[in-house]
């Protein structure tokens, strides 16, 4: 079992950026792959971008890639999505999400129903 909060949220302008943490509990965090998702109103979630379980390997949406840059620190139990040259169609709540599976094949792992664990949400405003 884990427990996922995100936090880091908030209004930026556009061109700004922000720092999102998902600090996880439980015990198997390390094996985890970790990703991160999307949700603007009226919209479905969307991929992001995700981590695997070692940090060798990450993939971005390609609305993201080249701005956005994902992390993990398992001493800490936390991952990160530093998010740069922010853009209003950025805005949208921000989840992150642990999937228990290792593969990191990408029809997985941007699939929300692959992911086993997820944090509450923060928000992310971009202002135009």
């Amino acid at each position: 079992q884990a427990q996922l909060v995100e936090s880091g949220g908030g209004l930026v302008q556009a061109g700004g950026s922000l720092r999102l943490s998902c600090a996880a509990s439980g015990r198997s965090f390390s094996s985890y792959t970790m990703g991160w998702f999307r949700q603007a109103p009226g919209k479905e979630r969307e991929f992001v971008c995700a981590i695997n379980w070692s940090g060798s390997n990450t993939y971005y949406a390609d609305s993201v890639k080249g701005r956005f840059t994902i992390s993990r620190d398992d001493a800490k139990k936390t991952v990160y999505l530093q998010m740069n040259r922010l853009k209003p169609e950025d805005t949208a709540v921000y989840y992150c999400a642990a999937d228990q599976n290792p593969s990191f094949q990408v029809v997985i792992i941007t699939r929300p129903l692959s992911y086993d664990y997820w944090g509450q949400g923060t928000q992310v405003t971009v202002s135009s």
